[in-house]
């Protein structure tokens, strides 16, 4: 690769206690990169996440941030440097989504500090690029679980930080709301951001992914372009079913489509 890596990991074993999900993984995100992780529910695909976040740590390799071991890093500067969107839960506080979206400035904030004018400018800016404008003095828990994905995503983009890792972000959304977080993913990447992301829709990838990462029982199974990487018979492992690849010349990437047999 002859993008500078922004975070990479080398020869990582991540799981849980007493639980290693995958092994020997082997992955650096370049500048101004877009990888998608592919692969089934239970697969490890938000273990490995938490994992590279420092949330969570490795069973055995390292992961460098920049030049230097994750762990080098305290809180505050990996948040400044990495910004993360899980997956959308219910939440029992009811903060506003303009307060949700604000937290995504704590990391450039000092502690106790209050925000000031630039923290809630690029809150403000955040939530009307991805259209919720109109739910700002709204509480979290009174909306619908594909708008507080929306604002989980806005929170990370009033972060601001130069990678952003993202745990099925199209989850729950509607086909529209897909689109618009695709979307976003691909003006990320010309703005010179990069982005990690997660999904369960082989098209995602090939639609804004540089690279993508098929993932098997926990470990690798390819890591490539997305036109080598999801094939057929990688689906089929992976997914356990037939799949067709269905060019589509005029939008420039293929289709995926399950083969009913």
């Amino acid at each position: 690769m002859t993008k500078t890596a922004l975070i990479s990991a080398h020869a990582l074993a991540y799981g849980h206690p007493g639980n290693t999900l995958g092994r020997e993984i082997n992955l650096a995100i370049g500048s101004g990169e877009v990888v998608c992780v592919l692969g089934p529910n239970g697969g490890g695909k938000t273990t490995l996440f938490r994992t590279l976040l420092g949330l969570i740590p490795p069973h055995a390799g390292h992961i460098t941030l920049g030049t230097k071991p994750l762990q080098a890093y305290p809180a505050a500067e990996r948040a400044r440097a990495m910004a993360y969107v899980p997956q959308a839960s219910s939440t029992a506080f009811s903060f506003t989504v303009g307060e949700l979206v604000l937290m995504g400035r704590t990391a450039h904030t000092r502690l106790f500090a209050r925000p000031g004018a630039n923290d809630v400018a690029a809150a403000a800016a955040a939530i009307a690029e991805l259209n919720l404008s109109h739910l700002t003095d709204t509480a979290v828990s009174e909306i619908s679980g594909g708008e507080r994905q929306l604002a989980l995503i806005a929170r990370a983009l009033a972060q601001q930080s130069p990678l952003l890792i993202m745990d099925e972000p199209t989850a729950s959304l509607d086909f529209g709301n897909q689109a618009l977080i695709l979307k976003e993913i691909c003006r990320l990447k010309a703005s010179g951001r990069s982005v990690l992301f997660s999904s369960h829709n082989p098209d995602h990838a090939l639609q804004c992914a540089d690279r993508t990462l098929l993932m098997h029982r926990g470990n690798i199974l390819a890591l490539g372009r997305p036109q080598d990487v999801i094939t057929a018979a990688n689906l089929q492992m992976v997914y356990g079913i037939d799949v067709e690849i269905i060019p589509s010349e005029p939008h420039g990437f293929a289709i995926c489509r399950p083969v009913n047999r």
